[in-house]
This record gives C-alpha cells, structure tokens and sequence, in this order.
C-alpha cells in the first residue's frame, strides 16, 4: 500500500526529497508547501526539476498542506537560521496527527542533552496527542555522524576515539543565506560568524556527540568548541558569491565530547572555498570532499567516503544523500510508536525499496 506523503519547502534539499516522492512507487505525493509566492500553483513536477506533470500544486500555507491529509510530511525548510519556527511547524503537523521526517529542525536528531527539556516535552506532548512520529535526520549531522561511526564501532574489541569528518570544497555550493549569513564566508577576519558564537556549535553538533556517545554507552561530561578561519589571499567568486580579499574563505572547526578529560567523540569540519587554501589542514582523499570516519581502538579504522552523482559535484551528491536517507526513512517511521525517534530507534536501513537494476 502506498504512503500519502506531503512536502515542505522544495529549496536544495526539497527540490530532491520531492523528486524522490514522486518517482518513488512507495509514495503517493498529496500536497506540497512553499513560502515562496512566485511558486504558488506550480506543479510539483515542475518544482522537482522533471519532465512530469503531477497535478499536485504548490500551496502556500501549512494548513493547506493539512487539509491534504498525508500520512507523513518530509520537511525540508530552512532550520538552521529559524530553529523556533522549524519547531514549532514539526508541533502543528504532529498534533495534527501527521508522522514527520526531514533535514530541520537538526537539533530533533537527538535532542536530550542539547535542548531544554521544556521544549522536548512540547513536541513529544505534540506527538502523543497526534499519535504521530518525528525523525530528523541528515549528512552531517545525520548518517556520516551516528550511524556510520557505530556500524564500525559494533566490530570493534575496544575504542578510544571516534571522529567524524566532512572535507569538502564548497566553492560550488550555492547556499547563500548558509555560507555568508550563517558561516560567515566573505565577513571580515576579525568578525565571529553565528555559526561561532559561543554554545551554537554545541547547539548543533551537540547532537551528533550525544547520540554516538549513547550508541557507545558512555556520557559526555561537556562539549568543547573550536574554530579557526584562513582570510583570501585575493577577491574571487563561488557559487553563492564574492568573496574579498581579506576575508574569511575557508574554515577549520571542530566540537569534541570530553570523558573525564578525555577527548572521546570528535566532529571536525574543514571547508574551503578553493582548493589551495591551508593544505596543511585535513583533506578528502579523493575529489572535492569527503566524509571522514577514524576510531582509535583496536581495530582502528580510517575510512573515506566520497559521494558522487550524475547531476553535479560531491557537493550536490551529498545533498542527495541526505535526501535518501530522509525518504527511505519514512517506511520505518510510519511504523514506530509516537514521539521523537532517532537512527537508534529505527531498524537498520538497507535501501529497500531503491533497487532498479540497469538503466539502458
């Protein structure tokens, strides 16, 4: 039987969960949302970027994305600059009895430890009136942060250390509002972007530590931030922008868990916006990015993983991962119980559904 699936937002990542949606023969796509009024009306396949035409059109507001009665949302808008409005859109559709997967609100991932434990009893009191489900989930923080690091940890007899990279080049990413608002790329040296400002890092990579500590069974004492930025040696364009001379063009940070003064769980992000930027911090071993993997243990592992796609760069793939792996999610998350689910909650996921043999 199909799912009656709805999207929100059809942004970079709604654009490709929408395509899924649509292709997918598990899914029967009811209702899209947008805030954007120049999109009011259009077909979803014409949203999703295909030469298809679903009769389903973009409406403007929530509400009547409720009134489409789908079984469960993918929420795909923006999170990271508007977090009390992310959540508070996840509360509406969950009360209203509306199972919920999607890349925001990020701190959802695992919220315990990271969140008020006001606002966690907010949605999980959302969810049992509704009966229905949340799991959030992404790339990082998401799969290459909690559940590739414990698929390698399960083989492993003793660990010391987990750490979880992205190296990527992001000179091709066409994300404004994240790079410059967000990131502070093109801000002067001396400036502290919003992603740095004291706990915020915490605050959204929190999760990540916290629930591969959970998965390991240990506790984390506290959670350091770290970062460093590199300023353009001259003025040059990428996909979202100019950045000056002078400014901030690649960065190098880091939010470690501490176990009683031991650095055990590391998530380190190096992101440049050309390649020759400080080669003596860590890079992809191959392409333009990576999602890095080392445990110290016995054994220990450094493992790389290089995303591609068809439709564009390992940027671009990285965000189709994402969107898989939100999508693939629905099935299971249809049939968890009520509340906040994370990848610890749901069964192994193995791709099912997504097989189509050879292409001609």
């Amino acid at each position: 039987m199909t799912i009656r699936v709805a999207q929100v937002a059809t942004g970079n990542a709604g654009r490709l969960t929408l395509r899924q949606l649509i292709a997918d023969d598990r899914f029967e796509l009811v209702a899209v949302s947008t805030t954007d009024p120049g999109k009011v009306g259009t077909d979803a396949g014409e949203l999703a970027g295909l030469d298809a035409v679903t009769g389903v059109r973009a409406v403007g507001s929530l509400d009547e994305l409720i009134a489409a009665a789908p079984e469960c949302v993918v929420y795909c808008a923006m999170g990271d600059t508007r977090p009390v409005e992310a959540t508070g859109d996840v509360r509406r559709l969950l009360e209203a009895g509306i199972d919920v997967v999607g890349s925001a609100p990020g701190t959802l991932q695992f919220p315990w430890g990271t969140l008020p434990d006001t606002v966690i009893g907010k949605v999980e009191a959302a969810a049992r009136a509704g009966g229905a489900t949340v799991y959030v989930t992404g790339v990082d923080p998401g799969f290459a942060s909690d559940l590739l690091p414990l698929a390698l940890a399960s083989t492993c007899q003793r660990i010391e250390q987990v750490r979880c990279y992205e190296l990527a080049d992001y000179a091709t990413y066409d994300g404004a509002e994240v790079m410059f608002d967000l990131m502070g790329f093109g801000r002067p040296i001396g400036e502290t972007p919003l992603l740095f400002l004291p706990g915020v890092l915490g605050f959204a990579w929190g999760t990540a530590i916290r629930m591969i500590a959970a998965g390991l069974g240990i506790e984390v004492d506290e959670v350091v931030e770290h970062w460093e930025a590199e300023p353009a040696p001259e003025s040059y364009d990428i996909a979202a922008g100019r950045i000056e001379q002078g400014t901030i063009a690649a960065l190098k940070f880091s939010i470690t868990g501490m176990v009683a003064g031991h650095a055990a769980i590391v998530v380190e992000h190096v992101t440049r916006t050309r390649d020759d930027l400080r080669p003596d911090w860590a890079r992809p071993t191959s392409g333009g990015g990576a999602y890095r993997v080392e445990i110290t243990g016995e054994p220990s592992y450094v493992v790389d993983i290089v995303p591609s796609s068809e439709h564009g760069d390992h940027n671009h793939a990285a965000i189709v991962a994402a969107c898989g792996r939100i999508v693939n999610a629905i099935p299971d998350v249809r049939a968890a119980g009520p509340g906040i689910v994370t990848t610890l909650d749901l069964p192994l996921p193995t791709g099912r559904g997504t097989y189509v043999g050879a292409r001609d």
